[in-house]
């Protein structure tokens, strides 16, 4: 069976099944179709250059596949999260920068780096001088006022 498939397996196969996976993918939304259909279309390329066993290939498939996953949930983990900042959880160490100077008492604008209460723009106040482009962080939410303070570097 090894043999008959070693000799009828050719890269327009992995191809065809590289799609059907990518495809199948648009289902499920798990990403696990979709780093076995790219892993797939890789192999086929890399067969139609440098031709190789069945084996081999299979082998190469699992490696791709392997490699793809992790590089995928390494970048997915990277990206900033909204549900860190919903309705009910924002959180205190949510990093911003000052858009409008804040004075003493006195309302200014910042800018938040992910969605708090589902917004990054905000009015702001702060107990200290924080001139444009300063960072800061959330010190209290009263409604729609955001006490900040600086960030320590």
């Amino acid at each position: 069976m090894i043999a008959y498939l070693n000799d009828s397996v050719v890269w327009w196969h992995w191809i065809i099944v590289g799609l059907i996976l990518i495809i199948t993918e648009m289902a499920t939304g798990t990403f696990i179709s979709l780093g076995l259909g790219v892993a797939a279309i890789i192999v086929g390329l890399i067969i139609l250059l440098l031709p190789m066993g069945l084996v081999y290939q299979l082998l190469l498939w699992i490696i791709l596949y392997v490699f793809l996953i992790t590089a995928l949930f390494k970048w997915f983990k990277a990206q900033p999260t909204v549900s860190d900042s919903g309705q009910s959880a924002y959180r205190f160490d949510t990093p911003g920068t000052v858009t409008q100077a804040i004075h003493p008492h006195q309302r200014g604008k910042v800018s938040f780096d992910t969605p708090v209460l589902g917004n990054t723009d905000w009015h702001a106040t702060s107990e200290h001088e924080l001139p444009e482009g300063s960072r800061i962080k959330i010190v209290e939410v009263n409604g729609q006022l955001i006490e900040v303070s600086p960030l320590k570097s």
